[in-house]
Order: structure tokens, then C-alpha cells, then sequence
């Protein structure tokens, strides 16, 4: 009665213990990721003055264009388009869903 017990306890920690080993040989494999290359030095103020030139509302073009400049680090050409250049900047949405990037 008692030889069943110790058996299966035995197994048990046995289970436990290569678990144990797999989790660590697995961790160890897996390799940590380099870091990525530094995003370019960009002058925000000067990229989103020339895209909020032609704006109705230059002030709140500039703010919100500054800050998809800062997360981004680009600015598209223009007044306004060629969000193919930047598609973080043109992938940004309000919580409404609609482009935040001018």
C-alpha cells in the first residue's frame, strides 16, 4: 500500500525536476534581441512648419504633426499626401479613428 504511494511520488518529482531542466536549456536558447538601429535625428519643428504652411488651422497642424513627429521620427514631403513615405505617420488614428497626422 504504502510502495504505490512512494512510487508515484517518486515519479512526480521526477516530472517536475526534467521540467525544470527543459524550461532553463530552452531559455537559455532562445537569444535576446539586439537592439534596433538609432532613428534618425530629425528637426520636427522645421519638417512640420513646412507641412502645416498651407493649413486653416496652422497651430493645431503643428501640434498634432509634432507629436506623430516624435513617436515617428519622419515627416511626409508636402502640405499634404505621400503618406506612402512615412507609414507610421500614416497609420496613426484618434480614438475616433480617424488620421491623426495632418
Amino acid at each position: 500500500m504504502v510502495a504505490p504511494l512512494l512510487i508515484s511520488l517518486l515519479v512526480l518529482q521526477l516530472a517536475r525536476s526534467d521540467t525544470k531542466v527543459i524550461k532553463t536549456v530552452v531559455e537559455d536558447s532562445v537569444p535576446s534581441p539586439s537592439p534596433g538601429p538609432l532613428p534618425p535625428n530629425i528637426d520636427c519643428d522645421g519638417a512640420c512648419e513646412g507641412r502645416c504652411q498651407l493649413s486653416s488651422r496652422p497651430r493645431l497642424c503643428k501640434r498634432a504633426c509634432g507629436t506623430c513627429c516624435e513617436r515617428c521620427h519622419c515627416v511626409p514631403s508636402g502640405t499634404s499626401g505621400h503618406y506612402d513615405e512615412c507609414p507610421c505617420y500614416a497609420n496613426m488614428t484618434t480614438h475616433g479613428g480617424r488620421r491623426k497626422c495632418p
